[in-house]
């Protein structure tokens, strides 16, 4: 069983930055995809950005230019650098690992207001 935890998250001002993490219990390079999803009160949750193959990226069109996901193979990490961010971009983030057979954390809350 994988197990992958978030950490990272909190309370934020608008147009402020966090950097998300989540540690997997086993090798990142066994995942051929590893993701970011997220759910604000009420709505479904979404994907954020995703890392294929530790090389090829893709987000959310209204993180673009914002958040940046990466990976760490040898700490068993990955991450997501957020800037800019808006009080839109308030939610539950969880991680997100595999393809076929997918693993998810519990989450982490950010929150961005004033």
């Amino acid at each position: 069983q994988v197990q992958l935890v978030e950490s990272g998250g909190g309370l934020v001002q608008p147009g402020g930055s966090l950097r998300l993490s989540c540690a997997a219990s086993r090798s990142v390079l066994t995942f051929n995809a590893m993701a970011w999803y997220r759910q604000a009160p009420g709505q479904q949750r979404e994907l954020v950005a995703r890392i294929i193959n530790g090389a090829s990226t893709e987000y959310h069109d209204s993180v673009k230019g914002r958040f940046t996901v990466s990976r760490d193979g040898p700490k068993n990490m990955l991450y997501l650098q957020m800037n800019s961010l808006r009080p839109e971009d308030t939610a539950v983030y969880y991680c997100n690992a595999g393809i076929v057979r997918q693993y998810w954390g519990k989450g982490t809350l950010v929150t961005v207001s004033s």
